[in-house]
């Protein structure tokens, strides 16, 4: 067959691309990879930050519902030493923070336990810390864990006269207190978007109220 019957111009259509449409093809298609990659990774911290919070959030759920039992299972007998229900208001690297000591029949421990809650500082942040021991025995090995990190504040109030107070003595007193509200404000992830009335960092608060039952009638 005679290439004379192919016509000139027709060649044109099977010619390749050049070297710079390829190198602008490819340049497109690295900014489109590379947005789409920044996209997932921003999605993928977002998601990660929101689940670290979920699991935050339950644990200290779970953390003030046996705090709650713990509570209204509280003993106190001005006729027995060993028993006691105390408040105080703390002061922890600038935070107003609560400590709360009370005999009480907790879970895991035989008998009467003296249990006390408390807030500790480690380089700038923030752990609650709960000690067990026996209420007999207070020279007993004292069984101290950390509950939560990373803590924002923990405030326990009593119901006293119609006002919340941060500060109680039973031995004062001459009884445990009908109302005990516990608040826990733990920190969010940072890559999270602040608010703005929280500062730098926003927050989760939980609270509940406990009511001892030992010696009341139900």
């Amino acid at each position: 067959m005679s290439a004379s019957r192919f016509p000139l111009s027709c060649t044109n259509h099977l010619r390749g691309f050049t070297l710079l449409e390829v190198l602008i093809a490819l340049s497109l298609v690295a900014m489109i990879l590379a947005a789409l990659y920044s996209t997932f990774f921003l999605s993928r911290k977002a998601i990660d930050a929101v689940d670290d919070s979920l699991l935050r959030l339950q644990e200290s759920r779970a953390v003030l519902d046996v705090m709650k039992r713990e509570i209204e299972s509280a003993l106190y007998d001005s006729n027995k030493s060993y028993t006691v229900f105390r408040l105080e208001d703390e002061d922890c690297n600038g935070t107003q923070v609560s400590r709360i000591t009370f005999t009480t029949f907790s879970q895991g421990h035989q008998g009467l336990a003296r249990v006390e809650y408390s807030v500790v500082e480690h380089e700038g942040m923030l752990t609650l810390v709960k000690s067990v021991n026996a209420a007999y025995a207070r020279s007993a090995d004292v069984r101290a864990v950390e509950l939560i990190e990373d803590l924002g504040s923990f405030a326990v109030e009593i119901l006293f006269k119609d006002q919340w107070v941060k500060i109680w003595d039973s031995v004062l007193a001459k009884g445990i207190p009908e109302e005990i509200r516990v608040s826990i404000k733990i920190k969010k992830k940072e890559q999270e978007k602040p608010l703005e009335s929280e500062g730098s960092f926003p927050f989760f608060m939980i609270s509940d109220i406990a009511r001892p039952k030992i010696g009341r009638t139900l």
